[in-house]
């Protein structure tokens, strides 16, 4: 699904040029739970932007499907950002005076789904991360968790085959963030490919690959072993 090979990310102002990504390389396979963890300044903010089609690379090769990122214009990239890809952010960037429904909603606004086929794939959604007794409560007056829950549900509305999590849990209490993570790990295993943010070694362990950034390279890439844990028992 992902090539990468030598991919470079400069930032000039001035006369002076800051290396972010320093010629990382690795491949992500359809299916795949991967997290890229590091410290601040690490380059793994930069290096989800360029990976989920917000911005370019300024060297090496980064292809989608087989397809380099360089062969695509901006207009054939929001396509398959749209089409293909769901988002989730720590700061959930739900609208709070529009519904769960309205909100989860919204990817379908801008897809070629027809208005008779939206409220199916909105409900299926919801109930996919537990909520579906929240399908017409405002998003204002959800706790965190649940707020995070909906967004998730709406990286999944379109059916992407890749769902990026930029710190998914960097909001949220230890409960409520098991509660998240384990949404995600039941999605990686009905079919999701899933590549998560985060700095926190709890939930990069729920991966299935943990890429170990720091200072713009790659320290390590290697294989978690853990149990198969069932979204269920997060909700007991």
């Amino acid at each position: 699904m992902i090539v990468v090979k030598d991919l470079k990310k400069d930032y000039a102002e001035g006369d002076t040029v800051t290396s972010a990504l320093r010629g990382i390389s690795f491949s992500i396979d359809k299916g795949d739970f991967v997290s890229i963890i590091g410290p601040s300044g690490s380059g793994k903010s930069t290096l989800l932007h360029i990976l989920s089609f917000l911005d370019r690379p300024t060297g090496g090769l980064y292809a989608f499907y087989g397809k380099s990122i360089d062969d695509m214009t901006d207009a054939e990239l929001a396509h398959v950002r749209n089409k293909d890809m769901g988002f989730v952010f720590q700061a959930f960037n739900l609208l709070s005076r529009l519904t769960v429904f309205e909100n989860v909603e919204i990817p379908l606004l801008y897809s070629d789904v027809p208005p008779a086929d939206r409220r199916k794939l909105v409900e299926d959604a919801v109930q996919s991360v537990g909520l579906p007794e929240k399908i017409n409560t405002e998003t204002g007056k959800l706790s965190g968790g649940q707020k995070q829950r909906v967004a998730i549900a709406r990286a999944l509305v379109n059916n992407p085959s890749i769902i990026f999590a930029d710190e998914p849990t960097g909001n949220l209490d230890s409960q409520s963030g098991a509660q998240v993570m384990g949404i995600l790990d039941d999605l990686n295993q009905r079919g999701h490919t899933i590549v998560l943010v985060t700095h926190e070694t709890y939930t990069a362990e729920f991966a299935d690959r943990i890429i170990r950034l720091k200072d713009g390279g790659i320290e390590s890439d290697a294989p978690v072993g853990k149990p198969r844990r069932s979204k269920d028992q997060f909700f007991k």
